[in-house]
């Protein structure tokens, strides 16, 4: 099973576990789907989002027909003006889910044949710069190895635990975790200087999650952070 068939199989999973998102995640596996039959012919030269670069641009209108038929009414509406116009808004978040989805795939095949620092200590991608959209907890020794998700190309990075990746800080007071019982794995990690957070995936409470799809269920964590005047360090790919 490659990993594209992984995240369309968790994600069914997870529809049937969380009502809530079933949704999103029916939505996502729709777009994943899409995405695994973009095969990549040709390597980017660099990864801008927009304007979109030339390899990409074969995908674009089956991309949007597709949009106009499962996405949500807004997005629909959006793929349906955008097939008409040449003349994309890099700061519309329609366009800007429409290059994530479509350079996504060409950008972690380049990180996954490239050599990126896998133990960089910086907060962004080592490979092409994107902030992390989750953390990742993977066993090591008695307790658990931090690292960072990118939000474009999913290289993954070790990170130290008790380091906020916006700002820095290291004060663990100032550093809370939360939990929620539907989402034992998954939990809030937050910083009380820079008011931000990231959703951490513990691999040491449920080896067969998915970090990238997994945070895409929890979108219940997302709404109560925001309601307690946390903001997300890096949206995912639906803007949550």
């Amino acid at each position: 099973m490659n990993r594209w068939d992984r995240r369309i199989e968790r994600a069914h999973i997870l529809e049937r576990e969380h009502p809530a998102a079933a949704e999103i995640l029916r939505f996502y596996r729709t777009i994943a789907a899409f995405q695994k039959n973009i095969t990549p012919s040709q390597p980017l030269p660099f990864l801008p989002l927009l304007p979109l670069p030339e390899p990409v641009r074969p995908h674009v209108q089956p991309l949007l027909d597709l949009l106009q038929g499962a996405a949500p009414p807004a997005l629909a509406q959006a793929a349906t003006i955008l097939s008409y116009s040449d003349d994309w808004d890099p700061a519309d978040p329609a366009p800007r889910f429409i290059a994530r989805v479509l350079v996504q795939p060409y950008a972690e095949q380049l990180a996954r044949r490239a050599d990126a620092a896998p133990c960089s200590p910086g907060p962004t991608c080592p490979f092409c710069n994107e902030a992390p959209v989750a953390a990742i907890l993977r066993p090591e020794g008695e307790g658990g190895k931090r690292s960072l998700l990118c939000s474009l190309c999913f290289t993954e990075w070790e990170f130290r635990r008790l380091v906020c990746p916006k700002c820095g800080e290291e004060d663990h007071q100032k550093l809370p975790v939360y939990t929620a019982g539907p989402f034992p794995h998954i939990r809030i990690e937050a910083c009380d200087t820079c008011h931000t957070y990231l959703k951490a995936i513990d691999l040491t409470r449920n080896g067969l999650a998915v970090p990238e799809v997994d945070e895409l269920a929890a979108v219940a964590l997302d709404l109560w952070a925001a309601g307690n005047h946390y903001s997300k360090l890096q949206p995912n790919l639906f803007g949550l």
